[in-house]
């Protein structure tokens, strides 16, 4: 039986460098580099020997995940790791391509790499998606601020009472009238580009419906609309982002992921501990954040709720009236013991991913039974 050969491969767009350690404790060496083509590929792995003897290691990023599938489709096991995940030497100052491959085969040799979860070419389009529907938004909030401030430095301010961004207030719009006709160009080009961000996010959003309907993953969305402050999209998004939830085996391992656990500096018997990472998943971060700001109102199931919970069944409806009463209570329990809003929602938020978890394992154990 021959020895494993394990392969750091540190991937770039035209190029990939490769080095090869073998098993003990000998030295990793270079291979070089091949150009980043499906054939160069074959042909190393080829080179390199039978596939059964071969483990290969490459970092996550714009290219990893192509990569990643032609090697498992050859039979050829592959670890895809995230690179604030691969560890470095504090005083290591020197980084090439070659050095970052002749690293990752070694640590691959010696087990010290963390694999990260590959998602499949569906759930990696599904995570697209809502990805696209937040640069939409984000470019929507951008265009406002661009057409708000315009209006303001010209002294147009909109009526009392009107808010911003409502019905009413594109009505006042449409009906300022500036001095100079230049300027009303200007407030016509930024009503269109408002308008073209508009239309683009309710583009997404119907595309974001189909979709989750027509996926594998529509009873985990379904079972996370049941939650309050949870629509489709914060549930799309949710199971986009988080991938396959039985991976974790804790509910506190999915707060880690999203980086909303406390972070904490401890030596001997001094113990302290600081504000949340923030090193896991922003995008799931965001999302969840945001759905925990509902709960700081009192517990109930108002007419948008009772219809997304509609032919859920009754252990899920129990476990998002559930999520309601602790939720809430625990929001006004930090903000009665003077922690500011922002940190109470942070700690609703990281709560709240304990009852999306146990969601996701409630949907899987249904699935079980359903097969059996």
């Amino acid at each position: 039986m021959q020895d494993t050969k394990f392969v750091g491969l540190d991937v770039h767009q035209d190029a990939i460098a490769v080095s090869v350690a073998d098993e003990g404790r000998g030295e990793v060496r270079d291979l070089g580099v091949i150009p980043h083509t499906a054939e160069a590929v074959a042909k190393l792995i080829r080179r390199l020997g039978p596939k059964d003897n071969l483990v290969v290691a490459c970092e996550a990023g714009s290219c990893g995940y192509g990569l990643y599938r032609q090697l498992t489709a050859m039979g050829v096991p592959c670890v895809v790791v995230a690179p604030s995940r691969v560890p470095k030497r504090p005083g290591d100052r020197v980084k090439t391509d070659r050095r970052d491959a002749r690293q990752l085969a070694r640590l691959l040799r010696s087990g010290e790499l963390t694999p990260a979860w590959v998602p499949d070419a569906e759930h990696e389009a599904l995570r697209d998606l809502v990805r696209a529907r937040e640069d939409a938004k984000e470019d929507q909030q951008r265009k406002r601020h661009q057409l708000s401030k315009f209006l303001l430095r010209l002294g147009q301010r909109p009526p009392q009472g009107v808010r911003p961004w409502t019905q009413r207030h594109r009505q006042w719009l449409d009906q300022v009238k500036l001095d100079q006709p230049a300027q009303q160009i200007v407030l016509q080009e930024y009503l269109q580009a408002l308008d073209e961000a508009t239309e683009r996010i309710a583009r997404l959003d119907r595309e974001i419906a189909q979709r989750a309907e027509a996926s594998a993953h529509a009873p985990l969305i379904q079972a996370l609309k049941a939650l309050r402050g949870v629509a489709l999209t914060t549930a799309a998004t949710i199971v986009a982002e988080v991938g396959a939830v039985a991976r974790f085996r804790k509910p506190t391992q999915l707060m880690a992921y999203a980086g909303l656990v406390p972070s904490e500096h401890s030596s001997g018997s001094r113990r302290r501990r600081g504000g949340v990472t923030k090193t896991g998943h922003h995008h799931l971060r965001r999302v969840v954040v945001e759905a925990a700001w509902h709960y700081r109102h009192p517990p109930r199931v108002g007419i948008a709720l009772r219809r997304r919970q509609e032919g859920l069944g009754a252990a899920i409806k129990g476990i998002s009236w559930r999520a309601q009463l602790r939720l809430n209570h625990k929001y006004r329990r930090l903000v009665g013991r003077g922690k500011t809003k922002q940190k109470a929602i942070t700690a609703v938020a990281r709560e709240l991913l304990g009852f999306i978890w146990e969601l996701a394992h409630e949907v899987e154990s249904a699935k079980v039974k359903q097969a059996a």
